[in-house]
């Protein structure tokens, strides 16, 4: 079986969901609260690697920091974005399943179902 992890945020009900959905499916996926352990650029570049997926993708544009920052600007490097998003976790799309090589944002939930083994 492929490792899974699962980038979840507690307080956000879809990361939740989808963590009930690989439960209940018997599956233990390693859980990372990137809130409390933010992630190095050089993470989400593999991740976004995985998901296939340009930085400005992977960024949750209705948070403060995302206004704060200037990041609608579409000048913006994928590394300066990405180094917003290490600097500010709450920019990173929620929640991400990875398992092997492949990667999904679990939105809705039951998208963490299509990389499944």
């Amino acid at each position: 079986m492929t490792d899974l992890t699962l980038y979840h945020n507690p307080r956000c009900s879809k990361s939740r969901a989808a963590l009930e959905i690989l439960e209940a499916r018997g599956l233990a996926p390693t859980v990372v609260r990137y809130l409390d352990t933010p992630l190095e650029a050089a993470q989400l570049r593999s991740l976004l690697g995985k998901l296939g997926l340009s930085a400005r993708q992977l960024l949750r544009s209705g948070e403060d920091e995302y206004k704060a920052l200037n990041l609608a600007d579409a000048s913006l490097s994928d590394e300066q974005l990405i180094a917003a998003m290490a600097a500010h976790s709450k920019l990173i799309e929620r929640p991400i399943l990875v398992a092997g090589d492949k990667a999904v944002i679990g939105r809705p939930p039951e998208k963490v179902l299509e990389i499944l083994p």
